[in-house]
């Protein structure tokens, strides 16, 4: 049996997730009847899944979604918007992210296309590939800024590095050049090296290509 001791150790070793099986198995009226690799055995799958939760959070901490909780299994596909059940479910196995694919939704106002987008960012997470989320209007003003204070290589280098990079409500204001040519950049070091997914404001019905 282990001893508190042992316990600290594991704490101070970052195992907190076998630490914490240890102690809920310990008040198991059939511990002793567990041998030594089934005590092992759960110890690590719980390690293991606290560490998995754990790098989950951060990444959608990170990807800073506007709508953090939105997710695939919440997809209402009665609505009359045009999306296929079995596309976006193949499409939630994240293949098209392993492959650096892109995706566009586009749809008319409020027809769901940054909730999908932060949907597909929180799969994303899940199968663990780093997220970030931007606006595009806000995206420009922020590019236009770091140009100025010297932030633009380092803005740059965030945007191109996520694995998933969600441009949501793009093409709903006509572009300068100075944009074109901030937008080319990220386009031209994402591709077929990342996936970027993009939200449209499109006439015509809303849907998945």
């Amino acid at each position: 049996m282990l001893t508190n001791p042992t316990l600290d150790q594991m704490q101070a070793l970052g195992l907190a997730g076998m630490a914490a099986a240890w102690r809920e198995l310990a008040e198991r009226n059939n511990a002793n009847e567990l041998s030594r690799d089934e005590w092992l055995g759960l110890m690590l799958d719980r390690e293991v899944a606290m560490r998995a939760d754990k790098r989950v959070r951060n990444r959608l901490a990170s990807a800073r979604l506007r709508f953090p909780e939105a997710c695939i299994e919440d997809i209402d596909f009665a609505a009359p918007r045009g999306l296929d059940r079995r596309s976006t479910m193949a499409l939630a196995q994240g293949e098209w992210l392993k492959t650096h694919e892109n995706l566009i939704v586009t749809g008319q106002t409020g027809t769901g296309k940054s909730w999908l987008a932060c949907a597909f960012g929180r799969q994303a997470a899940r199968l663990d590939h780093s997220v970030l989320y931007v606006r595009v209007p806000r995206l420009f003003e922020d590019l236009a800024l770091a140009r100025l204070d010297g932030r633009f290589p380092r803005l740059i280098d965030k945007l191109t590095r996520a694995q998933l990079l969600i441009l949501d409500d793009f093409g709903t204001h006509s572009l300068t050049d100075q944009q074109r040519f901030h937008l080319f950049e990220i386009v031209e070091e994402r591709y077929r090296r990342k996936s970027t997914l993009i939200t449209a404001q499109l006439q015509g019905d809303a849907g998945l290509p």
